[in-house]
């Protein structure tokens, strides 16, 4: 008996110490390849004791190789009125698992989390800092929070960004029976539910999952990831109840949050009146509205309680001038209510997946706009920005599933999709030669879209800011800098033109009797993409585009055209390539055209990626030869 005591009592022994030795010669060779950083253990638990209440166990130890983990070496845990965090325990280990520090209650800052873009926020930080003078070390943290309503509940994933590692991850969701939530799991990964009393308990868990190195134009790790998102049907947060079954149920709750919530000061209605009285048409009238939106107001960030989600009164951004996504969404929708136009507010993921039409959960969608139905067709409006058209509401909004917030609850409808004709870079060049050494040059470039909005801080630099970035950027040598300008002429339209006109360096190049000119000088592919081999995640380009570059050359007296090169045709599953040369009336035109889709496609067909790029860097090289006659 004796004996069977003492084995037991080492086999316990051997077990506790292994799950706190943090050795870093324990860990695997296999899970060191391509990581800075190990997750050695990570422990997610939410019991869940009511529609209106929660408690959240969390905790995680990692280790550091490199200073490239450091960012990582850190505790950051947000909470607010509704929630506390308490019972923090934090202790740094060196690369053989020995404790260097167990940090105290004083260590820990617990601050305002005014973000740069909000003046009413009441969420706050607990954070810490580890710090070490060697590598690898280890770092270890763990809190318990109490939730006082539940909007949301904590996600999980295994591998939280490429060059981590994990030795063990799960997650825990205790529940009563009759408690209703949803969940949804990546593909394959299996949920271990058992019953305990009157409790039931859900756990996913992974293990020994090795790191992913970051690859070229990967859209993410979702595919190779285990991940959880899980979130209440019924549920009660800051005095509000509502129900997120279906989305549907969802839209009712944002309606009635804004319910009475737009009206107007009277003298403001009058002033909207003012406004419009010479529109003849709806269109008119939510131009002029929209406009005055633009001028008169800016944009806040509100994040108090509901108010993280009600929006704010009409009748006040109408008074202070200011709101958030939401505030200045509900005040368009008040004003275009004013001038008898219905429009309803939308709930959308702001650079996010679209929504999903099978799982509603609040943390799909993170911004406001506002959708006008005029006849058959409807305008989206993007409500934060003062520089966007009428109708344009960026990339990050496009194409996507959003929830319309109607009377009768939501409705999921699709933004509008931008093609790569629509989102264009248009540049005509003319190149005048003087002499060899004597070149005016004179860009015209337009950009429209998403190529309008990734431009359109040029417009608000400073001038001698816009000058340095076009001597920085031009592909063109400059010798002598002339003038820029770039601003958006007709601001209905999501267009930017941009003027550049200076001296150029020589651009000949001789060899033996013979002079090159090296024809793409705007817009050229000088590197091909990095091979890749195995693969693992999914890649696309940021948006389609298409990009239209004609260059005319005007060569000097007494110089002639000996050869050009034949037309360029380079086709692909990833968009058309093509590239033409033309000799008229003693010009040298040069015209070249690139259009990408914006498909996500497979690991597998990334080397395919590779080789047409490989195409048109070198379709970028063509030269003219040219000869001197004088």
């Amino acid at each position: 008996m004796k004996y069977t005591l003492g084995l037991m009592a080492l086999l316990f022994f051997s077990h506790a110490n292994a799950q706190t030795n943090w050795d870093v010669a324990n860990i695997h060779e296999a899970l060191k390849k391509d990581a800075t950083i190990v997750i050695r253990n990570e422990e997610q638990f939410l019991d869940i004791k009511g529609i209106n209440a929660a408690k959240y166990d969390y905790k995680i130890t990692a280790t550091i190789f490199s200073k490239a983990g450091d960012d990582f070496a850190a505790m950051e845990e947000v909470y607010d009125k509704f929630s506390t965090i308490y019972n923090i325990k934090a202790v740094l280990y060196d690369a053989t698992g020995k404790k260097i520090k167990e940090y105290k209650s004083s260590d820990i800052k617990d601050q305002s989390l005014i973000s740069g873009f909000s003046i009413f926020e009441d969420n706050r930080l607990k954070s810490l800092k580890f710090v070490s003078n060697s590598y690898p070390y280890t770092i270890e943290y763990s809190f318990s929070q109490d939730f006082k309503g539940l909007l949301y509940f904590p996600q999980w994933r295994d591998l939280k960004d490429f060059g981590v590692s994990v030795e063990k991850s799960s997650y825990c969701i205790q529940k009563d029976k009759n408690y209703q939530m949803k969940y949804l799991s990546s593909t394959g990964l299996k949920v271990d539910s058992t019953s305990i009393g009157g409790k039931i308990r859900y756990k996913w868990e992974s293990s020994q999952v090795p790191a992913l190195a970051k690859e070229p134009m990967a859209i993410g790790i979702d595919n190779l990831s285990s991940w959880v998102k899980a979130s209440p049907n019924l549920f009660e947060y800051d005095g509000s109840t509502g129900n997120f079954d279906n989305w549907n149920n969802f839209g009712q709750w944002i309606y009635k949050l804004n319910e009475g919530g737009n009206q107007l000061p009277e003298a403001f209605k009058i002033k909207i009146r003012d406004l419009t009285q010479a529109a003849r048409t709806p269109e008119e009238k939510m131009r002029i509205l929209y406009q005055y939106l633009q001028q008169n107001t800016r944009y806040v960030s509100v994040q108090l309680g509901i108010g993280g989600f009600r929006p704010v009164l009409a009748e006040k951004v109408a008074t202070v001038n200011y709101g958030d996504c939401k505030g200045l969404s509900n005040f368009m929708k008040a004003m275009l209510n004013e001038a008898g136009i219905n429009s309803h507010l939308v709930m959308i993921g702001n650079g996010k997946p679209s929504l999903n039409p099978q799982y509603s959960s609040i943390g799909q969608a993170n911004h406001m706009i506002l959708a006008v139905p005029i006849g058959k067709d409807t305008t989206f409006l993007e409500c934060t920005s003062p520089y966007y058209p009428m109708g344009f509401i960026g990339y990050g909004n496009s194409n996507r599933n959003v929830l319309l917030v109607t009377e009768a609850g939501g409705k999921l409808v699709k933004t509008p999709a931008y093609n790569a004709s629509q989102n264009y870079q248009v540049s005509k060049t003319k190149i005048k030669f003087n002499n060899e050494n004597d070149i005016d040059v004179l860009i015209n470039t337009s950009y429209g879209n998403s190529q309008f909005e990734d431009n359109l801080r040029k417009t608000v630099l400073e001038p001698s800011e816009q000058k340095k970035r076009a001597l920085e950027n031009s592909n063109i040598p400059i010798e002598t800098f002339g003038y820029y300008k770039c601003d958006q002429k007709d601001k209905t339209k999501p267009e930017l033109v941009e003027e550049l006109s200076f001296k150029s360096k020589p651009l000949l190049s001789k060899g033996g009797d013979k002079y090159f000119l090296l024809l793409n000088q705007m817009n050229r592919r000088e590197a091909v993409p990095i091979k890749i081999a195995d693969r693992k995640t999914f890649f696309s380009v940021p948006y389609a585009y298409e990009d239209k570059d004609e260059i005319v050359f005007e060569l000097p007296q007494g110089y002639q055209i000996d050869f050009i090169p034949k037309d360029i045709l380079i086709e692909s599953d990833f968009g058309i390539y093509t590239a033409t040369f033309e000799k008229k009336d003693g010009l040298l035109i040069y015209s070249r055209t690139q259009k990408m889709n914006d498909k996500i496609y497979p690991p597998e067909k990334y080397s395919e990626y590779v080789d047409f790029y490989k195409k048109i860097v070198q379709a970028d090289k063509q030269k003219a030869v040219i000869t001197k006659t004088l």
